[in-house]
């Protein structure tokens, strides 16, 4: 057995038992609130509490639903809020959280106007899936036309989280899978952003080290101990997002989440190899106050890999094991068609923490490749 701690359900049931939260505000998913166990753990938990829930409807975080989470907030007026479920739900109730007095929403996300200084309440996050790590992060997605946008600052942090592996255990192989790899995606990517520092390429190691040994195995016989390892890895990946931010694979993941509803972290394994390659062969052209060799030669020690072609199959293997599916036509996606509908949804300042600098052409080669 790994050795770290984790939360359990008397944690929570401690906590929750605070008199001075009498007025509870839960966002969840519907189908996760009853399919994780939470449900259950909630209802027993929260004898002598007024509760209010908010069940999400939309798959992915969006601008209209998140006005009406906002407005429930309001009229309830909550002294602590739980987020639990995935990064939506917790997403939803960061910006929720920060942005209650905005008074026109839509424009301040747009244009990075809005304040996030106060907080309308406590807010507890507990996630049911391993993999985004939202837990912990600064920032949160919101969708706005089908185009993702981020709203960031240190009072988006959820004041307090629970990590239950009880309830991932819950979740769909889909989910896990999707999750699961999201976790791994945002240690790899953090090594080699731009923003990167000692201290979250540590988060950044010690999350590839447990998600890598664990998370095939979480997925084929899933038990008490993987998804403990699970939840650690994507928590201290989030760690690690919060400092360096994601890069390349993260920003062109978004517009194949929006537009063809693929989960989050299976868009952002569509191009994670090919942008790894690119950076790679690029390496000369980086433009990071690190060595970027030595961020490879840290993945490729883990991973062991002998060079970019091995590390890049490891990969691919992992997504095949882990049933990711990589082909965009069985995934009905035609790229030659779609391309400019696609790059239109990119987030540019993900792009920004790629460390090789990202031209037009070099999107298009590395997004079409071996997928016309």
């Amino acid at each position: 057995m790994i050795n770290f701690n984790i939360s359990s359900n008397k944690d929570l049931n401690n906590f929750l038992k605070d008199s001075k939260f009498k007025n509870i505000f839960i966002i969840s998913g519907k189908k996760s609130f009853e399919a994780s166990g939470s449900k259950k753990i909630m209802k027993k938990f929260l004898i002598n509490k007024n509760v209010k829930y908010y069940f999400k409807i939309n798959s992915y975080p969006e601008l209209n639903e998140l006005k009406k989470i906002i407005k429930e907030i309001k009229i309830f007026s909550p002294d602590l809020i739980i987020a639990i479920g995935g990064g939506s739900v917790i997403d939803y109730a960061k910006i929720a959280n920060v942005l209650t007095s905005s008074k026109n929403l839509k424009y301040e996300i747009l244009n990075s106007s809005y304040n996030v200084k106060n907080k309308f309440t406590k807010l507890v996050a507990i996630p049911t899936t391993a993999g985004s790590g939202a837990e912990v992060t600064t920032n949160a997605v919101i969708y706005i036309n089908k185009i993702k946008y981020s709203v960031e600052g240190d009072k988006l942090r959820p004041d307090f989280f629970f990590l239950i592996p009880e309830l991932v255990l819950g979740a769909s192989n889909k989910i896990k899978s999707s999750a699961g790899f999201d976790a791994i995606a945002q240690a790899m990517e953090s090594l080699i952003s731009k923003k990167s520092n000692s201290k979250s390429v540590a988060f950044a190691k010690k999350s590839l080290k447990i998600s890598l040994k664990y998370y095939l195995d979480f997925l084929s016989n899933p038990n008490k101990e993987n998804s403990y390892a699970m939840c650690l890895a994507s928590n201290l990946a989030g760690e690690a997002i919060s400092i360096s931010k994601t890069t390349a694979p993260h920003a062109v993941s978004y517009p194949f989440t929006a537009i063809y509803n693929i989960s989050h972290g299976h868009a952002v394994s569509l191009t994670l190899d090919k942008f790894f390659k690119f950076n790679f062969k690029n390496i000369k052209n980086a433009k990071c106050n690190f060595n970027l060799n030595d961020r490879y030669k840290i993945m490729f020690d883990i991973t062991k890999s002998k060079d970019i072609d091995s590390f890049n199959g490891y990969i691919k293997n992992i997504k095949k094991e882990a049933n990711l599916e990589s082909n965009f036509i069985k995934l009905g996606i035609d790229l030659k068609k779609d391309y400019s509908k696609i790059i239109s949804g990119i987030n540019i300042m993900r792009l920004s923490n790629n460390p090789v600098q990202l031209k037009k052409n070099d999107l298009k080669e590395i997004i079409l490749k071996d997928n016309v």
